[in-house]
């Protein structure tokens, strides 16, 4: 299984004709148009992507003025590879998108410890409210020194 990142797998063309509404964010990675060399955005199901990957990568007290939007996730990866940790992980998992993702509706969350890696491979399965076809993100979480 080949290492996914997050950042590749938000920048394909996501966009979907037949929406009734668009979502849109600003780039994070501040890219800007070729035409008016403003900051480009992301739209639709890439905006949702990118949306979940940073509410999974957030941690508390992180965000300005909202202590409460994060997830305890980091401090999980410092703990050894164990089916009992990976139950954790998508157990908080959940819990952030659920609570702070109103764009989607959660199918499944698979999380596969890799103890040769000490990471784990995380797949967010999701339907954005918009759209009748199902959406992926995978991950692969690992602790920073």
């Amino acid at each position: 299984m080949a290492t996914p990142t997050a950042h590749t797998d938000a920048q394909g063309q996501n966009d979907i004709d037949r929406n009734v509404r668009q979502y849109t964010d600003l780039d994070l990675f501040f890219s800007k148009k070729a035409t008016s060399k403003d900051i480009s955005k992301v739209t639709d199901i890439q905006a949702v992507k990118r949306s979940i990957r940073n509410l999974v990568l957030t941690n508390f007290y992180e965000k300005p003025f909202h202590p409460e939007i994060g997830s305890g996730i980091t401090g999980i990866l410092f703990e050894l590879v164990s089916p009992t940790t990976a139950v954790v992980l998508q157990s908080e998992i959940r819990q952030v998108v659920t609570n702070f993702e109103p764009r989607v509706r959660l199918i499944d969350i698979r999380v596969l410890g890799d103890i040769d890696k000490n990471g784990y491979y995380v797949t967010i399965k999701f339907q954005p409210i918009n759209t009748p076809n199902p959406v992926t993100i995978e991950l692969f979480l690992e602790r920073l020194r």
